[in-house]
């Protein structure tokens, strides 16, 4: 991983993320495609190559996920 790089940073950290979105969330599915745009954006800026011209567009979509199905997640009572 090129720590030095914000961008490979935030697709590590996103993709981690998406990965643990339970399989009962129904945005789970959808994470699911996000993250195959997310790797294969990696794969390029890892190898050396310009990110995606889509990739602000997966990244936005991607958080979208991210929000939707934390607002599934019941709160925890006290």
């Amino acid at each position: 991983m090129q720590s030095g790089n914000p961008k490979i940073v935030e697709l590590h950290l996103l993709i981690a993320r998406l990965e643990r979105l339970s399989v009962d969330s129904h945005w789970a599915h959808r994470a699911a495609g996000m993250r195959g745009g997310l790797l294969k954006a990696l794969e390029d800026l890892e190898a050396g190559k310009p990110a995606p011209d889509e990739l602000d567009a997966i990244l936005t979509q991607s958080y979208r996920i991210l929000i939707r199905a934390a607002r599934e997640i019941p709160a925890q009572e006290e």
